[in-house]
């Protein structure tokens, strides 16, 4: 049964996410910095090395992407079970967790290892793909405790203690960036590993981050009540097959919204190491702003599985819509900077004075262009879609984020850019027209679910 005319102060619901939302964002922005300060030292590495990385690292992410996805049903399932005050079912969710991160990193690890036939027959340079597999041998090492820490961090969240989430990952990434500027050139008198030494620097630190939390998760007196590894524990088939149903769809969902990027980056790759390396520059770019709206979407997410624990549709709705126009008007600040500040963006990463730059900077600019006008649709379908897995409703979004990217976006860009000859540009408008259709689908699928009077669906 659930309470539908419950009233709610706006201003605590308001407090309420953002002491979840601003952990969470920061610590979000923090991991995309890493993968920021890559790319600018690839830059620094020259053309060649900036377009492998960025190849690899698209690649990597899809994976990752897709692993930490399958864990993450972990989340929505401890938020219900804390708003219903059910403690047991809390301590069975996060150790079963944690079985999960094990089982799905593994085959993530062997798939990341063979991804070099793929890209030799996807028509990618030869000189570029063994840079790119240099790289992935070695961070592939990272999956596993990735995952780890992905279950270990829904559960935290979900029990709104995001603040040792931010802490870890800022100290995490700083950790990250120094070790990739000493490994990566050699400093310290360590020899110079290129890209080696930032994939190095990447597994380090996400062991580095699983280990901190876990002994947060074993020390703290708050997270100590929930006696998550007071004794052994074991696989229990019924609550993995939950946490599958709920998570499943949440990996496939990621693995294909990266592999639609993923596909975008081949095909640029088709057009030439130049439009690679700008298409990187910009990718990059909008990774680290759309951190912000990721790190939003989990706090929905949690907020939204805590009313729902305690069937208040009211509370689920007010969530919603603290997200959605929170998001807006951050991507609305974001998208105006792309617009007025292009040149001075592409310079973070390369000279744009250099005349061997010219090319790469002369691609970059309009594809900034095009990504600062999807930005706000793009932060706000990531807002719906934190809503709709704090429903835990997985399964249909997957299928039409499918029909978005795949059916409508990727058609788009093929289209544009290899038909009528637009290149890079039409392969980015495909990619807008794709983030668009899938906001509304996801918007259109939210409202059949909590405006209905048909409560039903929720049971």
């Amino acid at each position: 049964m659930f309470v539908r005319d419950r009233k709610h102060p706006l201003h605590l619901e308001v407090r309420e996410f953002l002491k979840l939302a601003i952990p969470l964002i920061a610590a979000q922005v923090a991991q995309s910095a890493t993968g920021f300060a890559d790319t600018i030292m690839m830059g620094r590495m020259g053309a060649e090395t900036l377009a492998a990385g960025g190849l690899a690292a698209i690649i990597y992410i899809s994976i990752m992407t897709a692993t930490s996805g399958m864990v993450m049903g972990v989340s929505p399932l401890v938020a219900e079970a804390f708003g219903a005050g059910q403690k047991s079912r809390i301590q069975q969710i996060a150790r079963q967790g944690l079985w999960l991160a094990l089982a799905v990193s593994i085959p993530a690890m062997a798939i990341t290892g063979q991804v070099d036939t793929w890209m030799i027959r996807t028509g990618q340079d030869p000189a570029i793909v063994v840079l790119a597999d240099t790289y992935l041998n070695i961070i592939l090492w990272s999956l596993l405790p990735m995952a780890g820490f992905t279950a270990l961090r829904s559960t935290v969240s979900a029990l709104s203690q995001a603040q040792p989430i931010m802490a870890i990952m800022v100290v995490g990434t700083a950790f990250n960036i120094v070790a990739n500027y000493v490994l990566g050139f050699g400093k310290l008198g360590l020899p110079a590993m290129g890209l080696a030494g930032l994939a190095l620097a990447t597994t380090l630190a996400w062991w580095g981050m699983f280990v901190v939390l876990a002994l947060y998760v074993l020390l703290h007196p708050t997270m100590r009540a929930y006696h998550f590894f007071d004794t052994p524990y074991y696989p229990r088939p019924r609550i993995l097959r939950q946490l599958a149903w709920v998570g499943l769809p949440i990996g496939i969902f990621s693995g294909l919204e990266s592999g639609f990027f993923l596909t975008i980056m081949v095909l640029m790759g088709r057009l030439g190491t130049e439009a690679l390396a700008a298409h990187q520059v910009v990718l990059q770019t909008v990774v680290v702003l759309f951190m912000v709206p990721l790190g939003i979407s989990f706090a929905t997410t949690v907020r939204v599985g805590q009313w729902l624990g305690q069937r208040d549709l009211a509370g689920m709705q007010q969530a919603t819509w603290v997200s959605m126009v929170m998001t807006t008007v951050l991507m609305v600040a974001g998208s105006m900077a792309f617009l007025m500040f292009p040149k001075q963006i592409i310079g973070i990463y390369l000279d744009v004075n250099n005349p061997e730059n010219a090319a790469i900077v002369a691609l970059a600019i309009p594809l900034l262009t095009i990504a600062a006008i999807t930005m706000v649709l793009d932060g706000l379908q990531k807002a719906v879609y934190g809503a709709l897995q704090g429903l835990q409703d997985t399964r249909v979004p997957m299928v039409l984020n499918v029909l978005g990217f795949w059916g409508v976006g990727l058609s788009v860009g093929y289209g544009l850019g290899f038909q009528l000859g637009m290149g890079g540009r039409g392969l980015w408008i495909g990619q807008s027209v794709a983030i668009a259709a899938v906001a509304i689908l996801f918007s259109w699928r939210l409202y059949l679910l909590m405006g209905c009077r048909n409560q039903r669906v929720f049971s």
